[in-house]
């Protein structure tokens, strides 16, 4: 089985992610192709997708919701887990709750694009070089710091959660005539074990 694992990145924390996350599926014997979105030729030939971008403006890149869009056919019959690449874990005080809403709306607006097993929000490296003026001026004003915030960590925990899971991506299909289904099949709390 080969898994591709494709990203649109702005300054290069969404490819390092992407590459870690090949990483440990290559680890789990699992075949994994690591690429860029616009090199992707042939969506077809894989088995499974993992996609991730990076977030500008509460929003994927324009170059991976295209890849989105383009590739709609392919999505639709595999496995789909979507990550995306923020600044979450750079908000500080108050702010920080602001994390957890936009990994809420990112899901929910993926959602109308492809019907994904997983989504997960990461943080990656913000520094004053990816931002203008204002943008520092306000980052700044909000108390936050410039760095590296990739959490690894819970990258590969994540990451060990990908696999060919043909029972599960048939239940999350919708039949003929249902509609597709709002929640994910994970339950709202672990279960306790037996």
């Amino acid at each position: 089985m080969t898994i591709l694992v494709a990203y649109a990145s702005a300054n290069g924390s969404t490819g390092s992610i992407a590459g870690r996350i090949g990483a440990v599926l290559a680890e789990r014997g699992l075949r994994a192709d690591v690429r860029p979105m616009a090199e992707v030729e042939d969506a077809g030939a894989y088995e499974a997708f993992v996609l991730g971008s990076a977030i500008h403006d509460r929003a994927w890149l324009p170059e991976a919701l295209g890849f989105l869009a383009r590739e709609r056919d392919a999505l639709a019959r595999r496995p789909v887990w979507l990550f995306s690449v923020g600044m979450p874990a750079v908000l500080r005080g108050p702010w920080r709750h602001f994390g957890a809403k936009e990994e809420g709306l990112l899901r929910d607006e993926l959602r109308t694009r492809v019907d994904a097993v997983d989504h997960r929000l990461f943080s990656g490296v913000f520094l004053r070089e990816h931002t203008s003026l204002v943008g520092d001026l306000l980052f700044r004003v909000l108390g936050c710091r410039y760095g590296d915030y990739r959490d690894w960590p819970r990258i590969d925990t994540w990451a060990s959660t990908i696999t060919a899971r043909p029972a599960l991506f048939e239940r999350r299909r919708p039949r003929a005539g249902h509609p597709s289904p709002v929640e994910d099949d994970r339950p709202s709390r672990p279960l306790s074990p037996r």
